[in-house]
């Protein structure tokens, strides 16, 4: 019998297995929807575990219980400021 499962975990290949965690625990991030797909920003890395990270939702602090999987959890990117109102500009010494 440990032939069998011997034989039967050779014939996965290294790349099937999931990533590890690359990201450090208080990093932003954003999360898939697992429903619909789409990314929500507004949370941090609580804690990395193997083969995946608990989160914490920064609005109220909450720490989820459940563990999310490395390809569920991308860095959260940051955005631009606006140009116009506020926004950068040239000084042109006038």
């Amino acid at each position: 019998m440990n032939q069998d499962r011997a034989r039967v975990i050779e014939d996965f290949p290294e790349k099937e297995f999931a990533p590890l965690p690359t990201m450090e625990t208080g990093a932003k991030i954003c999360v898939r929807n697992q429903f619909l797909g789409d990314w929500s920003s507004g949370f941090a890395v609580a804690e990395v575990v193997h083969h995946g990270y608990r989160i914490q939702r920064l609005s109220d602090g909450l720490v989820f219980p459940d563990v999310f999987a490395v390809d569920d959890v991308r860095p959260e990117r940051r955005q631009e400021p606006e140009r116009g109102i506020g926004g950068s500009h040239l000084d042109r010494g006038n």
